[in-house]
């Protein structure tokens, strides 16, 4: 089997806001064999720059667009395909947006692999370690107290059985955000976990402040309150509190990673399968965090591709927890796949049809395609 094309195709909606809300567009990686099989996976970054990585032409030996690397490899190769993708990006890559790119590839070359040997890509990564996951409804944090009393109740009675509140307020008064904390594990009670988000928002003062209470307020875990280059800002803060804290999403790399691990000692480790170089990364870095004993719940604020991508990790994986799933009004999230999945009892089912297990809707690709000229 050889790969005769790869494209990166960008959806956007007709009207998006400035908030931090991966749901309104997308990139979506399409892989075609000579053999029929096509793979798909999704990329979360800029659409357009991820794009460039992929159409770019050839420059020199080691800046290639993903595109001209990939054309005639074998897509069983998956390891050699990763390797060949960073060394011939080394020019202008290494990590953000090119790994962010490779990201998709890779997700569509692991489809690709269970189409083709009729097997979910989490059989193929080693595990079954469960047939479904909890899931934690994520969703930006409201204006009020009231407000987020409201989406509390309405989440619960959909069956969740934790929550994650994020960006929004947050993060510029420490005050505010724990009172938005408590109106939601007031509303949450003792079943119902509660996780704050505060979006790069805090100095370390704020964070170990907004620790104690959230602490006593039984917040399951806070999550990036630094930015990513933070690490002794993390490490002081992890070492001063048994409060969880949880990072990751925005590095792309298994080096990034072994930081947070090792150095900023993380108790919740969050790759984004779409930016930290796919499937075949992910379970590297999860495997890192498992050696420390840590906990890996993947990133996911895009479309059921890349929750697809999540589920099939989590089943091949010991340490993971949760589900990450977005409960954003996105027409883009809800109609890109023919079935999208359905949270039941608070849980989402591993897919079990090979490869990813999920089928693009092409009505809502046409939909919502942005045609560049490329």
């Amino acid at each position: 089997m050889r790969i005769t094309n790869v494209e990166g195709i960008i959806l956007r909606l007709p009207v998006r806001q400035a908030v931090a809300d991966g749901t309104q567009d997308d990139l979506l990686i399409r892989i075609e064999t000579d053999e029929g099989i096509v793979g798909y996976g999704e990329v979360d970054s800029s659409p357009e720059v991820g794009k460039a990585a992929i159409d770019a032409e050839m420059s020199h030996g080691t800046c290639y667009g993903l595109r001209e690397i990939l054309i005639g490899m074998d897509p069983f190769d998956i390891e050699q395909i990763w390797e060949v993708m960073y060394r011939k990006t080394n020019y202008y890559g290494r990590l953000g947006v090119v790994m962010h790119a490779m990201s998709g590839v890779d997700m569509a070359l692991w489809d690709i692999l269970g189409k083709a040997g009729g097997k979910p890509i989490h059989k193929l990564l080693g595990g079954s370690f469960c047939e479904d996951v909890r899931a934690y409804a994520s969703m930006l944090m409201p204006e009020t107290a009231q407000e987020v009393r409201e989406l509390v109740h309405r989440y619960a009675e959909q069956g969740f059985t934790a929550m994650k509140f994020g960006y929004g307020p947050l993060g510029k008064d420490v005050r505010r955000d724990v009172a938005l904390a408590a109106a939601a594990k007031e509303a949450a009670g003792l079943d119902v976990e509660v996780m704050i988000d505060i979006g790069h928002g805090y100095t370390l003062k704020m964070a170990m402040q907004a620790a104690k209470q959230f602490e006593s307020l039984g917040i399951y875990w806070m999550e990036e309150p630094f930015p990513p280059e933070a690490i002794e800002d993390y490490q002081r803060l992890c070492d001063s509190t048994s409060l969880r804290i949880a990072a990751g999403e925005q590095d792309a790399g298994r080096w990034a990673f072994r930081r947070l691990i090792w150095d900023a000692h993380l108790d919740v480790i969050q790759p984004d399968i779409s930016r930290v170089g796919g499937l075949t990364e992910a379970k590297r870095i999860a495997y890192m965090a498992h050696e420390a004993n840590r906990v890996c719940v993947p990133h996911a604020f895009r479309t059921g591709v890349l929750v697809a991508a999540c589920l099939h990790l989590i089943a091949a994986i010991p340490n993971s927890a949760f589900l990450e799933f977005s409960v954003t009004d996105s027409t883009l999230r809800r109609e890109l796949l023919v079935e999208p999945f359905q949270v039941v009892r608070g849980r989402v089912a591993v897919p079990t049809k090979p490869g990813l297990g999920v089928e693009i809707n092409p009505e809502a690709v046409k939909k919502y395609a942005i045609h560049t000229g490329v």
